[in-house]
């Protein structure tokens, strides 16, 4: 293991379809170009044998001598059990989360590591910037609603902040916080199927701060990541989807953890981002500025569409429709 000063970072990246072949490409090349090195590569296949074989052929002989190791995802299909087939196998004091499709600048694992000097330190987080296909962001898309598209949005603490719960797609957790409170929840989060669900990461950062309540968790926005948006998440109808799936999350999260501690965050950013949010765009309505009036109906429109999925996520809930589990993936094998 790393001196606990300068922690061994694993970096982990779960990948499910040849269709990014070229975007999980250029995630590792980020990764292999940090100022701070990782310590290895982690990247997880989802049920996928073909881009399973492909990329253990393309990393087979790295020529920097990095350590890049191609996985099976050893669990049921989805995102939860993909991360936590990385975390058994990882052999970092730290375990970071890199999604597919986005490129890490180049101090990202740097400004992780300085988060850990501070042992109570179990998480931490950093900022995620989107990349629009159609080159800019669409006139009538808040970021309030960023996190829609899997980006940092309009309500996040700026600077280095205590946080609830970080964002899954740029993360890191230390080991011991697996062994506190176990790995990601299946049946929570993105599963293969078509709809977008998430929540995932704040169910397990809730997990982790009851198991270990002086556990402190952070974002730090110098963290920085860029993620590719492609063009039918730009549209409105993914956007209504997405909300709807949130809601559905949400109802799972607090299923788990509780509404108060579930909803803790959400409460803030419901009754003082989001009107802000509208009243931002009515302005620029009357001051004609293009997409006020779209922004203010989007926002009202995603609270509407989230607290549906919600209350029919709850519903489920109660009726025992839904199930979920926690593995334990504290002791990876692939620790030294």
């Amino acid at each position: 293991m790393s001196d606990p000063g300068t922690p061994g970072i694993s970096v982990v990246i779960c990948a499910y379809t040849e269709d990014r072949w070229a975007d999980v490409l250029a995630a590792v090349a980020s990764v292999r170009a940090q100022s701070r090195p990782a310590l290895e590569t982690l990247l997880v296949v989802d049920h996928n044998p073909a881009l399973l074989d492909r990329l253990a052929k393309e990393y087979k002989d790295p020529p920097d001598g990095a350590v890049v190791r191609v996985l099976a995802n050893a669990g049921p299909r989805g995102l939860s059990a993909g991360r936590n087939t990385g975390i058994a196998a990882s052999r970092g004091d730290v375990v970071a989360f890199l999604d597919d499709d986005a490129m890490a600048e180049r101090d990202w694992l740097k400004h992780f590591a300085e988060g850990y000097a501070d042992p109570r330190v179990m998480a931490v987080g950093g900022r995620t910037e989107p990349v629009w296909a159609s080159g800019r962001r669409p006139s009538w898309f808040p970021e309030e609603f960023d996190w829609v598209v899997g980006c940092s949005y309009r309500g996040l603490p700026r600077g280095r902040a205590r946080v609830r719960n970080v964002l899954g797609g740029n993360a890191s957790f230390r080991r011991e916080a697996f062994d506190a409170a176990g790995g990601f929840a299946s049946g929570i989060g993105r599963d293969g199927s078509k709809r977008p669900l998430g929540g995932e990461e704040t169910e397990l950062c809730i997990r982790l701060s009851r198991a270990r309540p002086d556990a402190v968790l952070l974002i730090d926005d110098r963290a920085v990541i860029h993620h590719r948006v492609p063009a039918a998440r730009e549209r409105f109808r993914y956007f209504r989807t997405r909300t709807y799936a949130e809601g559905l999350s949400k109802a799972l999260v607090a299923r788990s953890v509780g509404a108060d501690k579930g909803l803790e965050s959400e409460r803030r950013y419901t009754t003082r981002v989001l009107p802000a949010g509208v009243v931002r765009g009515l302005r620029d309505a009357l001051l004609a500025r293009p997409g006020g009036a779209g922004r203010a109906g989007a926002i009202v429109a995603g609270v509407l569409t989230a607290a549906g999925g919600y209350l029919v996520g709850s519903v489920r809930a109660r009726r025992g429709g839904v199930t979920f589990s926690v593995v334990d993936v504290g002791e990876g094998g692939g620790r030294d």
